[in-house]
Formats: C-alpha cells, sequence, structure tokens
C-alpha cells in the first residue's frame, strides 16, 4: 500500500513539473513532429484484433515492395488487440506472448531496420474497446515502455472512461509522452465528442474528429459511418487545422470490400483535400493493381502533403454534386469535382466562376491528376472561355490542379 502511494505521488509530480515548465506564451507541441499530416498503415479496419508478428512483418515487407514505403507511408500501427488480455504481475503492460512471441521491443527494431516507424494503440479508459487492459493511471510507465520499445506514435482512443474529462486526459497522457524524451507523436481518439479541435493542438498531434469509419460510401450505424457522412462532418473545421496539428476524419477504408473503385478513388481524394492523415486501412497484401496504383499517385498525395498546410474546404454544396477545394504551396489550387448522386454526371465547368483563383494571377495551367493529362492554360478573367464539360461517374471525382503562370 505504501509502494502504491509513493508511486502515485511521483506520478503527480512529474505532471506537475511537466506541466508547469512549458514555456510560457509558446505551443505546447511546437515540437517538430507531424509537420505534415502522417501517413502510414493502421491493423484496424481490416483485421480487428486478430494481428500477430507473422501479418505485421509481411505487411511491412509487401509495403516495400508495392511502392507504399516510398510514396510515404511510414508509419506501421498497431491497433487495440496487441496486449495480453492482463497487466503483469508488476502493473507492467505486456504484448500477447503467443501472438507477438519476440516482444515488442524486437518488433519496433524490426520495424525501424525496415525504414519505417512504430506505431500502437492504445486507451484512456480501465479497459480499450476490445477489453484489453487500458492506461487510465498508468499514463507515466506506459509511455515509458513504449519509448523503451521505440514507439514513434500512439493513438490514444476513448472507450471506458467513464466521466473523467477529455482534455485533462489526453493531456495527462502528453504529458507522460513529453516525459519520456522521445519524440511520439500523439493520436488523440476521442471521436469529436468534446470538440477536441478547439483544445487539441496543445495536447496532441491530431484529433479525431467523428466516430469510427467503415467501407461503405454514406450507409451508417450506431458507432459507425460511411465515408461521406464523415466528409461532411469536416465542413467549417478547416480553420483548426495546420503544421503539427491535424483533424482526424479517420483511417482510410481505400480497397476494401465495400467500396466501388470509384468510392475508393473519391475517398482518397477528398482525405487528401482535407490534409488527413492517411493511415491504410486494407490488407495492402491481397489488393488489385488498381487500388495500389490510387494509394501510390504521388501528384494526388503531394497535395495531402503540401507544406502550406492548409486543409481544403467545401466550397460548393448542390443537390448531386460538391466542389471541395485546398490552397496549396506557390499560388497553386487543388479543386475537386465529387458526384455525389447515383447516376453519372455531366460537370460543366465555367472556368471564370473558380472564384478562388481571382486575385495575384490571372493565367493558370491546369492538369487533370487522375488522368495524368495537361489541359493547357486558361484566363481567369476572360468571360469567352470556353467551358468544360466531363462526365463523372457516379461517387467517383474529378481533380484538378491549377498552377499560376507568371
Amino acid at each position: 500500500m505504501k509502494s502504491s502511494s509513493n508511486k502515485k505521488l511521483f506520478c503527480f509530480i512529474i505532471i506537475s513539473l511537466v506541466l508547469l515548465l512549458q514555456p510560457i506564451g509558446l505551443k505546447a507541441l511546437d515540437d517538430g513532429l507531424a509537420r505534415t499530416p502522417p501517413m502510414g498503415w493502421n491493423s484496424w479496419n481490416t483485421f480487428g484484433v486478430n494481428i500477430d508478428e507473422k501479418l505485421i512483418k509481411e505487411t511491412i515487407d509487401v509495403m516495400i515492395k508495392n511502392g507504399m514505403k516510398d510514396a510515404g507511408y511510414e508509419y506501421i500501427v498497431l491497433d487495440d488487440g496487441w496486449e495480453a488480455k492482463e497487466r503483469d504481475k508488476n502493473g507492467k503492460i505486456i504484448p500477447d506472448p503467443k501472438r507477438f512471441p519476440s516482444g515488442m521491443k524486437a518488433l519496433g527494431d524490426y520495424i525501424h531496420s525496415k525504414g519505417f516507424k512504430f506505431g500502437i494503440h492504445n486507451d484512456a479508459g480501465n479497459r480499450t474497446c476490445a477489453d484489453y487492459p487500458g492506461g487510465r493511471g498508468h499514463e507515466f510507465e506506459d509511455a515509458r515502455a513504449y519509448a523503451s520499445w521505440g514507439v514513434d506514435y500512439i493513438k490514444y482512443d476513448w472507450c471506458n472512461t467513464g466521466t473523467a474529462n477529455a482534455e485533462e486526459t489526453f493531456k495527462t497522457m502528453g504529458a507522460a509522452l513529453k516525459a519520456t524524451g522521445r519524440p511520439i507523436v500523439f493520436s488523440i481518439c476521442e471521436w469529436g465528442s468534446n470538440e477536441p479541435w478547439l483544445w487539441g493542438k496543445d495536447v496532441g498531434h491530431l484529433w479525431r474528429t467523428t466516430g469510427d469509419i467503415i467501407d461503405c460510401y454514406d450507409c451508417q450505424a450506431v458507432y459507425s459511418l460511411g465515408w461521406k457522412h464523415i466528409l461532411d462532418a469536416q465542413v467549417g473545421l478547416e480553420q483548426y487545422a495546420g503544421p503539427g496539428h491535424w483533424n482526424d476524419p479517420d483511417m482510410m477504408e481505400v480497397g476494401n470490400k465495400g467500396l466501388t473503385l470509384a468510392e475508393s478513388r473519391a475517398h482518397f481524394t477528398l482525405w487528401c483535400i482535407l490534409a488527413a492523415p492517411l493511415m491504410a486501412g486494407n490488407d495492402v497484401r491481397n489488393m488489385s493493381d488498381e487500388i495500389r496504383d490510387i494509394m501510390i499517385n504521388k501528384e494526388v498525395i503531394a497535395i495531402d502533403q503540401d507544406p502550406l498546410g492548409k486543409q481544403g474546404y467545401q466550397m460548393m454544396d448542390h443537390p448531386g454534386k460538391e466542389i471541395w477545394v485546398k490552397e496549396l504551396s506557390k499560388n497553386q489550387w487543388a479543386v475537386c469535382f465529387h458526384n455525389t448522386d447515383k447516376v453519372p454526371l455531366k460537370m460543366k465547368i465555367t472556368w471564370d466562376h473558380l472564384w478562388i483563383l481571382k486575385g495575384k494571377y490571372s493565367k493558370y495551367k491546369v492538369r487533370d491528376i487522375w488522368n495524368k493529362k495537361d489541359m493547357g492554360t486558361i484566363d481567369i478573367q476572360k468571360q469567352d472561355n470556353e467551358d468544360f464539360v466531363k462526365e463523372i461517374a457516379p461517387h467517383d471525382v474529378l481533380l484538378l490542379k491549377f498552377t499560376p503562370v507568371k
């Protein structure tokens, strides 16, 4: 009992010192991490708790061969279910000994040896969403364990938290991670219930904005949403994102069975317009060439990873069609035309209606990114430009990039 009391007192003192020593007037997470949205792979969407060393290593090896590593996917994140069902006799969090017999340090070393970074999941409550040991009351000892394993990224969930205050709870874990001295990207997975975009930038590097994503376009369950519902929920949140602090509309379902090829392409495109973290959630060992080509398209990824760090926003919402735009560095713009209907859309674009382009420049080179086609130069100030007409398949997109001609 005495030892337990001393441990709690020590943790309280450390938390207090970390919070008190934050430089006045500086952002708590002005630490150079996540200057562009994190990219990687997460196990949950496809595998749930059915993960082991073999799966993780096979995934890593395939991501090297199929071009995902070269395209920028760097974090390998083990979601819920890597843990043993209970902590050890000393209260330490440990991996399942049958599924991860080599231990987390060895797995972290393997991940790093292949040029990736190591991500892991846990929960701010007493138990995780899948009923494994949570981190409540163990934040500092768990953070030290993660750092000793070489963890570079932690996704911290919000199940079984009772009446806990979200901001203060995540602050505690953030302080614990900071106290390790290891640079660790902190992903707040609070589902948007407590408006983390209002306080998250001083606590973590990214924060979930909604409930869980599922592999469908616009279906809806009790706790889960098709990606179109999640996209709609991002309207108005663009003001809170930027380098080092990102809105997170959840991991991607690109390539999973509930989506058509067009829906996967649109999903990927719009996550890039949102400057969203790009966490693949499919089985990369078994995906088609068409899905691989979507996921490693460097021109589209460059829109997500643009160093200006601005989240895109919805410019127009009409029945059956939407326009989303994203300001890029070097006075460039990405414009996405999305067919939200179940039938093909004949999209007519009147260039001078794109008011976002009017300003410093009048002439722009236009590129159709998914078709890899340069479309020539337009003068946005002219009233007699020929309208551009393009048929867009159901739930698909047309993605254009505008580069100013000086």
